[in-house]
């Protein structure tokens, strides 16, 4: 009778299990995975990555100077995670990345187009990849006339990626022959020739926004004039029409953070009547912004030195934004710049 023969049966169970154990290993995963609703295969759904978690995926192409960029920043404002002239055979890696952020990262647009033209015909594989681990996606295809295309390259004097030695015509028509099947797969062809970049914007805002009205984000900031007006502005508010708390002995060392410094800044005549009208004025400034596709918006509040009356100022029109459901972002410059 050899060794193992006279080991215990539990014993020669143990040595059979150690022997198999990479194979019966692999089968409980796989069967303790379907149990649970993960997804089991290669890829985002190989390493057990729930199927809500996978990101929805959108793929922007078409023609050069069809506005490709602009439908991506579209997106990018809408709160998608861009990723722009991604080589299509990393598409799918990208997902993955995506399905592993634990939520963060719900939704990817990428930009494909002829400038990874070497990368290109790795597309089609990468759409069949993704379409057999049920990925969500839609590819939306950026097309406009001759005539615009030329008119763009020529106002901007830059020449067709693919027109080498010859023409701007030349570059357009190989780059249609390259995108013909794409085109012909697209989900949402969207026609360019006649569309200014609002009008885009609002094309993209009505497919991908849903039923909300899309974001607008604020950032009030305050200042001094005697350091200059902020570059980055695009409304200016000038609060030097108020008496200075900076000549108030009492209140000279505070900032319009200071409870007292605002009761001083708003028992002043014309301040609280001030900063009503001016809400009112923003409301209707964020609703033409929202309508042309605008979704930043940064108001400057001035006074001489940017520590009294443009910081009290500023975190009341702060706080009249956020009400009305603007995010808003408070931001002191020029405070303890003395």
């Amino acid at each position: 009778m050899t060794e193992h023969e006279k080991q215990p049966t539990a014993e020669r169970d143990q040595a059979l299990r150690e022997t198999h154990k990479e194979t019966g290993e692999d089968r409980t995963r796989q069967d303790a995975s379907r149990e649970s609703g993960a997804q089991v295969g290669t890829g985002v759904e190989g390493n057990g990555v729930p199927e809500t978690a996978i990101p929805e995926l959108v793929i922007i192409s078409g023609m050069s100077g069809a506005g490709r960029s602009t439908a991506a920043k579209c997106l990018e404002d809408l709160g998608w995670f861009v990723v722009d002239n991604l080589p299509p055979a990393l598409i799918p890696t990208m997902v993955e990345l995506g399905a592993r952020s634990q939520g963060n990262v719900a939704r990817i647009a990428v930009v494909v187009d002829v400038r990874g033209r070497r990368f290109f015909d790795n597309l089609r594989e990468s759409l069949a990849d993704l379409d057999s681990r049920g990925v969500t996606r839609r590819i939306v295809f950026l097309e406009s006339s001759d005539e615009a295309l030329v008119r763009r390259f020529e106002s901007v004097r830059r020449p067709h990626p693919l027109q080498g030695d010859g023409r701007i015509v030349d570059g357009i028509a190989a780059e249609r022959q390259l995108l013909r099947e794409l085109r012909g797969d697209a989900d949402l062809v969207i026609d360019t020739s006649s569309l200014n970049v609002h009008e885009l914007r609002a094309k993209m805002d009505a497919q991908f926004a849903g039923e909300e009205e899309p974001e607008l984000r604020a950032t009030v900031m305050s200042f001094g004039y005697k350091y200059g007006l902020p570059v980055d502005a695009d409304l200016v508010v000038d609060c030097r029409f108020l008496p200075n708390p900076h000549w108030v002995p009492e209140l000279r060392p505070f900032t319009g953070l200071n409870d007292e410094v605002a009761s001083y800044v708003f028992n002043q005549p014309g301040a609280k009547e001030f900063l009503d009208r001016y809400a009112e004025l923003l409301q209707l400034i964020a609703t033409g912004y929202r309508r042309e596709g605008k979704r930043y918006v940064t108001i400057a509040v001035g006074c001489t030195g940017g520590k009294h009356r443009s910081v009290a100022m500023s975190e009341k029109l702060a706080a009249r934004l956020a009400a009305e459901g603007v995010e808003t972002v408070v931001v002191h410059r020029d405070m303890g710049r003395e």
